[in-house]
């Protein structure tokens, strides 16, 4: 699926079930404790910290889908198009880097 795609879904899901978007401040809050709760489980069960009981449960997935839903309403309400900005981050990070990460000798 596109990702303009996605965001025409978000968007009519705000204003079929959600009633309206929250300002763009909420939403970056919203942003931020979302990707908190990635790094969470990233840090716990990839990482050296002990993954607590609590966090066992946890499906990294969804989190990973709260992220995108909340940063598929900040571009709805300011007017992005994420498709087409996607597309040229990765022209650009192709042209940059096509021989950059080859060369890497860490990456070997």
């Amino acid at each position: 699926m596109e990702i303009i795609k996605l965001q025409e879904e978000v968007d009519q899901w705000i204003k079929t079930i959600g009633v309206r978007y929250f300002n763009e401040l909420t939403n970056m809050a919203m942003l931020t404790e979302e990707v908190g709760e990635v790094a969470r489980i990233i840090a716990r069960r990839y990482g050296e910290q002990s993954e607590k009981e609590s966090d066992k449960v946890k499906d990294l997935g969804e989190e990973l889908a709260d992220v995108l839903f909340v940063t598929l309403c900040l571009a709805n309400q300011t007017g992005t198009n994420l498709q087409e900005a996607f597309d040229r981050k990765m022209k650009v990070k192709t042209d940059r880097d096509k021989d950059r990460h080859q060369k890497n000798e860490k990456l070997k």
